[in-house]
């Protein structure tokens, strides 16, 4: 999962970047490609726990399903001990942490504008500027501030005054909760970790205590080399996820490395939790039988998605589709890493998938398709008001690629990142970093995206609009 993390913090704490997916803070958003950022602090080091790709890119790994009982659980948040150059180098990052009760209520206050500052993107009420902001600092450190409750109380009013919906204040219980959603169904979270190649190591960011990861031998810091015999080194975190899940009391073997350069063993788990497959899906006559027609339904984008809409693609190939429909009505999301996976399942090597802008460089990217697609006929993607965020990415990627026409109504509009940053109290603050723009370069934030059609056209129809987008491309 995309991490953004702080290499200057003492000890990376909790989780699977999480963050708020649809409106409702209860829609959690799971990041996963790798980055690592230093958040430099006047006065204390900032912890940026989850890259929240809310309708954006990020390995966001966008989570829409309620909590699973993993949640009752605890994660384990211990660091491996280095045993090698390379981990003493990664101590050396390592800064020393103060204890929570030691900080201030000012302090507290302060890091949270310090977050805002640094990082902060006004995507719509423009309220914000450097000069007001300093401003709402010289008022603060005027006065003391008695009790914590009353710092949270401030922060709360602090983020509020930006106008934006989705900067908000995280009390010390609701972060708490955030950070103990298990995706893997044995009870890890893992995040990406580039080593000094630059190749991906995927490691063991937090472990449920007593889940059958646990159980089994796995540790906090471990690093997973292979699944199933299966090597996954180099691999997204999400797309690991994935091979590790599988149906109730069925086993997973998982090669790792203890620590950072600790021995290598080979465990295997028995699987407790488990994803349901989002993705349903039929063969149709259309045209009164003359043309076959998959349908995918595709209610989620979570870490089975992809892997499942590639079975079911091939499937109905297999049984004569020469078109597909892909239905994302009512889709409010899910991993947005994985809305983008499955864009690129359609489009052209080289072809754009989605921009990304913010104030910091790493939410300026581009992302593009690396391969030739699964389908190179027309498809019709279905939308409607409340097709939202991942889906909004994939709805887009194929239209302005002229791979698809959209069907239905306007969509919901959803494209602002945020990340999620933990406070040294243990509350947090989610902030507003970044905002994606479609391949034509549209802003789908507060807008949506308007359909080409409202009900199903001929099929003879979507070649001609499909090839007059071709045109109007190359000028």
């Amino acid at each position: 999962m995309r991490v953004v993390f702080c290499c200057s913090c003492s000890i990376p704490r909790r989780i699977t970047n999480i963050i708020p997916n649809h409106i409702s803070p209860k829609f959690l958003c799971f990041n996963s490609e790798p980055s690592y950022s230093k958040h430099l602090s006047l006065k204390w080091p900032q912890r940026v726990i989850f890259h929240a790709l809310t309708g954006a890119l990020s390995f966001g790994l966008l989570f829409s399903a309620p909590f699973s009982s993993a949640t009752e659980s605890l994660l384990l948040q211990i660091p491996s001990p280095p045993s090698s150059e390379y981990c003493r180098e990664e101590e050396q990052d390592q800064t020393v942490e103060t204890a929570p009760e030691l900080v201030t209520n000012e302090a507290i206050v302060e890091e949270a504008w310090e977050i805002v500052n640094d990082s902060f993107l006004d995507a719509g009420k423009h309220r914000w500027s450097p000069e007001r902001w300093m401003q709402k600092r010289e008022d603060l450190i005027s006065s003391s501030i008695q009790t914590r409750s009353k710092a949270h109380d401030i922060i709360r009013r602090l983020l509020a005054s930006l106008g934006d919906p989705y900067t908000r204040f995280i009390s010390p219980s609701q972060f708490s909760k955030m950070a103990k959603y298990d995706v893997t169904g044995i009870g890890i979270n893992l995040r990406e970790l580039p080593d000094v190649d630059g190749r991906i190591r995927l490691k063991v960011l937090g472990i449920i205590l007593d889940s059958p990861a646990h159980a089994a031998g796995v540790r906090q810091g471990d690093e997973i080399l292979s699944v199933n015999g299966v090597d996954v080194r180099g691999k997204p975190a999400f797309e690991v996820s994935s091979m590790l899940q599988g149906p109730t009391e069925t086993f997973v073997t998982i090669e790792v490395k203890h620590g950072n350069c600790g021995p290598i063993q080979s465990i295997e788990v028995q699987r407790q939790l488990v994803a349901r497959s989002p993705v349903f899906y039929r063969l149709e006559q259309m045209e009164n039988g003359i043309t076959s027609v998959g349908y995918i339904r595709l209610k989620e984008f979570n870490a089975l998605a992809r892997k499942d809409l590639v079975i079911a693609m091939k499937r109905l190939q297999d049984l004569g589709a020469s078109n597909f429909i892909l239905d994302l009505r009512d889709n409010l999301g899910g991993l947005v890493q994985v809305g983008i996976e499955v864009a690129k399942l359609f489009l052209n090597e080289g072809e754009t998938v989605i921009y990304t802008v913010g104030r910091d460089p790493q939410f300026q990217k581009v992302i593009i398709a690396e391969s030739a697609p699964m389908v190179t006929t027309p498809v019709i993607v279905l939308v409607n008001h409340n097709t939202a965020s991942a889906s909004e990415i994939v709805a887009t990627a194929l239209h302005d690629n002229c791979k698809a026409v959209l069907v239905g109504e306007r969509t919901f509009g959803k494209g602002l990142i945020q990340s999620v940053f933990e406070l040294h109290d243990g509350s947090g603050v989610v902030v507003t970093v970044g905002k994606y723009v479609t391949p034509k370069r549209m802003d789908i934030n507060g807008n949506g995206i308007e359909p080409d059609f409202r009900s199903i056209p001929a099929w003879d129809e979507i070649t001609k609009h499909l090839l007059q987008c071709h045109l109007q491309r190359q000028g």
